[in-house]
């Protein structure tokens, strides 16, 4: 029986609205594998900006998703697949080819240990995000820092690399144990902000809107040490995460003392 046109427009939406947020997911996996294409020619400014359109596109596919009513199990699970390898495979490959491989089978081993801890990262997540006696609040923060993030955490001393020309971020004594340290903050049970929950109230959009004019015009003039400056900055920002959180466990403990809070993925 045909359908008809009001229908026929309506069906056409919904697949429209199920279509976009998979191609963005798509998108940003295919800009992530790339970067390991220029990495293996050392064109490796092409390939942090490669791993940087990937995060764009994962940042806007679930947004766009959620805008349109077009989530499905599918995207979800693509947006997963996809994170492996832009954020798990292709830094660390960049990194590997970049210093590690001058520590020899031991600089393939520690790369092998972050693709593990973010395959890991990626599992507990899928696994966890179907719970639902998480507080609302907890939504506001990761358990482990997300694989987005230990991608930009990981290539510092690439980035650092390029802005200052200094061989000792390209040391392996510098980023092996780096490395270690970020495989092991994406799988340890530590709170990190999430910020995909940010409100900005009526009275700071103008203001938050010139702060993005400006963060836009850093990244153009000087991106290499603007992305450092932005990494540091979620880096510390950890220990007040960890706080922040501890804070609000407290509060809710003590507001539902038989209530059991349960803290994991978000990412």
């Amino acid at each position: 029986m045909a359908l008809n046109p009001v229908k026929r427009r309506q069906v056409r939406r919904e697949r429209l609205n199920r279509l976009l947020p998979n191609t963005l997911t798509t998108l940003g996996l295919c800009c992530g594998f790339t970067a390991v294409r220029f990495g293996l020619q050392e064109k490796w400014e092409i390939s942090i900006l490669f791993i940087g359109a990937a995060a764009l596109f994962d940042t806007l596919d679930g947004r766009v998703a959620r805008l349109m009513g077009g989530q499905t199990e599918l995207g979800g699970q693509l947006d997963s697949l996809a994170d492996a390898i832009s954020f798990g495979v292709a830094p660390i490959m960049l990194l590997y080819l970049w210093s590690l491989n001058n520590a020899g089978g031991i600089g393939w081993a520690i790369s092998v240990l972050f693709v593990v801890c973010s395959i890991l990262r990626l599992a507990r997540f899928n696994v966890s995000s179907v719970a639902t006696d998480v507080p609302v609040w907890a939504s506001n923060y990761f358990s482990g820092v997300a694989t987005p993030a230990a991608a930009g955490m990981v290539l510092l001393p690439l980035i650092l690399g390029i802005e200052t020309g200094w061989d000792f971020f390209r040391s392996a004594w510098l980023t092996l144990p780096w490395t270690i340290v970020i495989s092991g903050l994406m799988i340890a049970p530590i709170p990190t902000y999430s910020f995909k929950h940010i409100r900005v109230p009526k009275k700071f959009v103008t203001l938050s809107l010139a702060s993005v004019g400006l963060l836009a015009a850093a990244l153009i003039t000087e991106p290499w040490l603007t992305l450092s400056a932005l990494i540091v900055a979620f880096s510390a920002s950890i220990p007040f995460a960890v706080l922040s959180f501890k804070k609000r466990q407290d509060e809710n403990e003590f507001s539902h003392p038989s209530g059991d809070i349960s803290s994991d993925d978000n990412a």
